[in-house]
């Protein structure tokens, strides 16, 4: 049988193939995953434990057990402004990523074009297409620290697009914007009746400044569909728990194809999340704590090596410049040469070409053997 062709448009992920090389090899350090190295902190996991001794193994609601929706409701006004409706405005995902997928699949028709910004995330570009859409690649600039602006917008002709996607905190740049960076991207969503996608899954990992919501910034929660989730605030990668918050017709059609093809997000992984909200905010403190004496340490480090690298202020990834052209390459040398494994920073679009994607979320003791192989290589 032959694939579908809107499936032989999308490459394999540029990310995979560097795991699989390093899975084939011994004493490697991975500066290339995008998981944090903490465990699921012990009371989300008890929570999960008991629910299973207890029997709690059916389905749930479409949208998620209330109480969870009561508590994203609660948890997002008290951190970030956001008031949604838990009823009408809340809807519980297989992760984060499924919460996109939705988002893509309920909103974009086939022919639109999505503006997705870059270096931005593997998966924004396939799902578009998936969806039927025309991907539109808007390239920020190492200039403007890899932020979002109204001039990069207006060059790469976003003002005809349909939708906009985009993450901040970033993956892979690290890169992030204040509410005032971001009034600039809501006035021309508004002015060119744009449709925004925002990826916040690392909004609770900004370290120089609180993090904004474009939702809360006049005239976008009617435009807004905000994705956010417990994968990387919480350590719950593997438990695959998201949701997405947006208006009450948004949200009804996202959760029409939702229970056609997910029912519902996974019921151990809603009772982990309800106590999450509920008694962890002490643990995600911790780990954001972790996550930015690392941070300091990989700038400063990356510095007295001579590596330009643009401050990353948020996620847990750092973004330098590669000393020689070819990213991939030196990444396959460092790889074999050093056992140190990083992500040519083109797996993330065009606009990374020239950069490595380093991830911070590993051991100190790993991290700083892995920055002095890396010195050793350079």
């Amino acid at each position: 049988m032959n694939p579908a062709e809107r499936v032989k448009q999308v490459p394999p992920s540029g990310i995979r193939r560097f795991f699989e090389l390093a899975e084939e090899m011994d004493d490697i350090i991975s500066l290339g995953v995008g998981e944090p190295d903490f465990s699921a902190p012990w009371a989300a996991r008890e929570a999960a434990i008991t629910s299973l001794e207890q029997g709690k193994t059916s389905y749930t609601a479409n949208r998620g057990r209330r109480e969870l929706r009561t508590k994203i409701a609660t948890y997002a006004d008290d951190r970030y402004g956001l008031e949604y409706d838990p009823d009408e405005e809340i809807l519980v995902t297989a992760g984060a990523s499924e919460a996109i997928d939705l988002a893509f699949r309920a909103l974009v028709d086939p022919g639109d074009t999505v503006a997705v910004a870059q270096p931005g995330f593997v998966s924004y570009v396939p799902k578009a297409i998936f969806a039927g859409a025309e991907p539109l690649r808007v390239q920020t600039r190492r200039a403007d620290e890899f932020r979002l602006t109204r001039e990069v917008l207006e060059a790469h002709g976003a003002g005809d697009a349909d939708v906009l996607m985009y993450c901040y905190p970033n993956n892979p740049t690290g890169a992030t914007m204040t509410g005032e960076e971001l009034s600039e991207v809501a006035e021309f969503a508004r002015e060119h009746d744009l449709t925004v996608f925002s990826d916040e899954i690392y909004s609770e990992l900004s370290y120089e400044h609180e993090h904004t919501s474009i939702a809360t910034l006049p005239g976008m929660r009617e435009r807004t569909v905000v994705i956010n989730g417990f994968s990387k605030a919480f350590a719950m990668t593997g438990l695959r728990l998201g949701y997405a918050l947006a208006p009450p017709e948004t949200a009804q059609a996202m959760n029409r194809i939702h229970q056609y093809t997910m029912m519902s997000a996974p019921t151990t992984a809603q009772y982990a999340g309800i106590e999450a909200l509920d008694s962890c905010a002490d643990a995600l403190a911790e780990m954001r704590s972790q996550y930015d004496r690392r941070r300091k340490l990989l700038l400063s480090r990356f510095e007295e090596m001579g590596l330009d690298c643009v401050r990353a202020r948020g996620a847990f990834y750092a973004f330098p410049a590669c000393p020689d052209d070819d990213a991939e390459q030196f990444a396959e040398e460092l790889l074999h040469k050093e056992r140190v494994a990083v992500v040519p920073g083109t797996a993330f679009g065009d606009g990374g070409a020239g950069h490595l994607r380093a991830s911070y979320a590993t051991g100190l003791a790993d991290l700083k053997e892995a920055l002095d192989r890396i010195e050793r290589f350079i």
